[in-house]
């Protein structure tokens, strides 16, 4: 599985499982992932070291 926030593989038992009231699965591979996503209220596509940013960046160039 890979993280929501980050995109990155989480090996299998490591990382963390959050289920939101509204049924929604959100899996994070640290702690660092989690906070920027849920308390800082970041979108992984701003965050330039998350592999979403990496593809927006990567087609600019283009």
């Amino acid at each position: 599985m890979k993280c929501t926030f980050c995109g990155t593989a989480i090996e299998r038992g490591t990382g963390k499982m959050l289920v939101k009231n509204d049924g929604k699965i959100l899996y994070f591979c640290s702690r660092s992932c989690e906070k920027q996503m849920l308390k800082l209220g970041r979108k992984p596509r701003n965050v330039r070291w998350t592999e979403e940013a990496r593809k927006i960046k990567q087609g600019d160039k283009q």
